[in-house]
């Protein structure tokens, strides 16, 4: 094929944030695919954030969101493992993206083994009795179960959820892409999400 454009690699940067060899092999790879070269990085990405999730996040910072007519606010802490990262735009606007996120979202936990094992068993409980109420026999319903959890996490785990400025990607493939951008892991640590007139906070 032709070679790839300075211009192309260039949007594809632009796009990503990966560097400049990076984005020219990923285009490679997807024969100057655009689109395709940003799932390629993405796949990477991903691939070189788990390899630094195992690592300690002792700085980063507590953002707020206050939603238009301050009925809706949120206080979130996002770590990583430099304060110069922490100081950084990217990592600034990755912190105000989840703060607005869960504004918008409502989640009750950040991860699937934060759910408490009452909620679980309750879920469960109501995805198989919703199963069985379908006709479905038993050992159909258990499989039922399992799918239907998935959904579950998605509506009550953070890191499960898609984001939603752009529902392609979920939380925590969105914080993957930042860990495989700034070169640090970056973990969330806490939130509260506080609606007027409710006194239930997650």
């Amino acid at each position: 094929m032709a070679e790839i454009s300075a211009s192309l690699v260039k949007q594809l940067r632009d796009r990503t944030g990966a560097g400049m060899m990076e984005c020219k092999n990923a285009l490679v790879e997807a024969k100057g695919d655009l689109a395709e070269a940003e799932v390629v990085l993405r796949k990477r990405g991903i691939a070189s954030a788990s390899k630094k999730s195992s690592r300690t996040t002792k700085q980063g910072t507590i953002a707020t969101y206050i939603h238009a007519g301050a009925q809706l606010g949120v206080l979130v802490e996002v770590n990583c493992e430099s304060d110069f990262v922490a100081r950084t735009d990217d990592f600034q606007e990755l912190v105000r993206d989840i703060a607005m996120h869960i504004a918008a979202a409502d989640p009750r936990y950040i991860r699937r083994e934060d759910v408490t094992p009452e909620d679980l068993a309750k879920e469960k409980d109501i995805q198989k009795a919703r199963a069985l109420n379908e006709g479905k026999p038993e050992k159909v319903a258990e499989k039922i179960v399992e799918g239907r959890m998935a959904k579950f996490y998605e509506e009550v785990c953070l890191l499960d959820q898609p984001f939603v400025k752009e529902n392609s990607v979920t939380i925590d493939q969105l914080v993957k892409a930042k860990i495989a951008k700034l070169g640090e892991n970056i973990t969330i640590s806490r939130f509260t999400r506080y609606k007027v007139g409710d006194s239930e906070q997650a």
